[in-house]
């Protein structure tokens, strides 16, 4: 069982890594800041598009910026970047099952990373160009810790500083608040973590967790104490501490709408578990650990405001740590179902996805096809043989499984989580360069550079985002300065406007239009480029 986990990994974590460009918004964020710091940029203050950007420690940029430079001889500098989140996404489940075999016993970890893996909300997340996969790894890690300092305190806490200093240097304080108040909670209502080698534990906790917290902090405030006191303020405690978020209100508790899809099936799974364990109190430590880590994890995430089904990654490791516990209670019929579903639905959605991609590709069925030509007319229909081959490769390898594997308790979650890996395989290789025909600027930025005069100074920009800011300066080396920034205004020949398509701006007092376009298939974003002076005479 054991090599079969291995390779649903590692089925699951490599397709979507690679094959597309960086999609808005975070992805194009994130990127955005890693081309800086290969540009040369330093990584104590984090730059977008000529802008500092400290909204979160470097930690991921980093190591985004070392898998591009190492992989760039291979692969395009943004797919090597993304080649980060598969580490992480590998570190973390390493984690998950290491606390699974802590909590449930030396073969029910790999369970508990399947039943993660198998979460609806955590698949497009986790292949993605974004931080919140090292903050995912420093929660699992952190579990680990805390898992483990039952029985070893100090290699339990070695590993719960690290994990927490981990998630701090992804995306600030949020790892540290978490999983600080889980430990603190745990010692103080918990008799198992209630001991003095527990206290000796989060000794070491603090010292492993001790350089995390302070090199960049540090280093951020000796080169600029504003933008450090910005970071610390605006990025993180005042999104706490804001008028009215301490007290949370009906929007403030938007997960419980999102989780009953996001982290299907460990909640139904995790549930049961704590309705099966009422009569004894939740006195078992793989009961109240994560327990303790889900319920501070969805305290401290409601209260800051906006509600992300992204932020719920973490909610996801508690969730499937505490449904492995049912793997083995639950009842035949509910075991079968699962069973079945899983069998028949995925399989239902792998025919689907062929039949799309018969359309899309060989025109058959013709009405889907000009259906689906219809949503994208820029996509040009052709057969791309190295995905056809993954997606049978895919296919192949879920009929073998379901043929080969024997009946068991584990079978249920063996399937689900294969299935999840059959569907992400196939969309990820039959059709991810249709969505990235939609989703790219590539081919907008080159038609607006293909429109610039031959000799202008340079480009200011009224309404353009982040992300379209960071892919202008990556795909043509442009930085705009923004009209919205006093420090950033500059008087241009070029003034480049993001609006709706709906809604074209005026063209301004003494300005020409040069350009105007936006993405295929865009219905709403549309963008203009205009000229100082008078147009150019015909």
């Amino acid at each position: 069982m054991g090599v079969l986990f291995v390779l649903i990994c590692a089925a699951w974590i490599v397709p979507g890594l690679i094959g597309h460009d960086p999609w808005k918004p975070d992805e194009a964020h994130t990127f955005g800041l890693v081309h800086h710091l290969l540009q040369g940029g330093g990584w104590v203050i984090p730059t977008l598009a000529g802008e500092p950007h400290v909204d979160k420690p470097p930690l991921f940029i980093l190591t985004a910026a070392a898998f591009a430079k190492s992989f760039s001889f291979l692969l395009p500098m943004h797919d090597a970047a993304r080649l980060a989140s598969g580490f992480y996404m590998a570190l973390a489940f390493g984690f998950i099952a290491a606390a699974g075999r802590v909590l449930h016993g030396p073969h029910r970890g790999w369970l508990a990373t399947l039943l993660v893996l198998g979460s609806l909300g955590l698949v497009v997340r986790a292949h993605q160009l974004i931080a919140d996969t090292a903050l995912f790894a420093g929660f699992a890690m952190g579990c680990y810790g805390l898992a483990l300092m039952l029985r070893r305190p100090n290699a339990g806490g070695f590993w719960l500083g690290t994990g927490l200093g981990l998630g701090f240097m992804a995306k600030g304080l949020l790892a540290p608040v978490v999983l600080g108040l889980t430990a603190l909670v745990l010692l103080l209502a918990c008799q198992q973590w209630r001991n003095r080698a527990a206290w000796t534990g989060m000794s070491f906790a603090l010292l492993a967790a001790l350089p995390w917290l302070a090199i960049w902090p540090i280093a951020l405030y000796s080169q600029s104490p504003g933008l450090f006191w910005d970071w610390l303020w605006t990025s993180n405690i005042g999104r706490m501490t804001a008028p009215g978020v301490l007290v949370p209100r009906i929007e403030h508790l938007g997960y419980l709408s999102i989780l009953p899809w996001y982290a299907w099936p460990s909640l139904p799974l995790a549930l049961w578990v704590l309705w099966g364990t009422r009569v004894s109190r939740f006195g078992r430590p793989a009961i109240q650990l994560p327990v303790v880590l889900f319920l501070c994890s969805f305290v401290v995430l409601s209260i800051r405001g906006e509600t992300r089904e992204l932020h719920a990654m973490p909610m996801l490791i508690p969730l499937g740590l505490l449904a492995t516990a049912a793997v083995d209670n639950m009842r035949r019929g509910a075991s079968n179902a699962m069973y079945w579903f899983s069998v028949m639905g995925f399989t239902f959605f792998a025919i689907v996805a062929w039949i799309y991609w018969s359309a899309l590709e060989l025109g058959l069925p013709q009405r889907l096809s000009l259906h689906l030509h219809k949503l994208q007319p820029a996509y040009e229909s052709h057969v791309r043989w190295p995905a056809l081959i993954a997606g049978l490769a895919y296919s192949a390898a879920w009929i073998v499984l379901l043929v080969k594997l024997k009946r068991s308790f584990e079978r249920p979650v063996v399937v689900w989580a294969a299935g999840t890996t059959l569907i992400w395989g196939l969309l990820m290789s039959l059709f991810v360069d249709y969505a990235d025909t939609s989703k790219s600027y590539r081919s907008m930025i080159a038609g607006m550079v293909r429109s610039l005069p031959a000799h202008y100074d340079c480009v200011s920009s009224r309404g353009l985002g982040e992300s379209q800011r960071a892919l202008l300066h990556y795909h043509a080396d442009i930085l705009t300065y923004r009209e919205e920034i006093p420090t950033r205004q500059r008087s241009c020949e070029l003034l480049l406007v993001q609006g709706q398509r709906a809604e074209p701006p005026e063209i301004p007092q003494g300005w020409h239009q040069i350009w105007e376009g936006t993405r295929p298939g865009e219905k709403e974003e549309y963008f203009w480029l205009y000229g100082y002076g008078p147009p150019p005479a015909l």
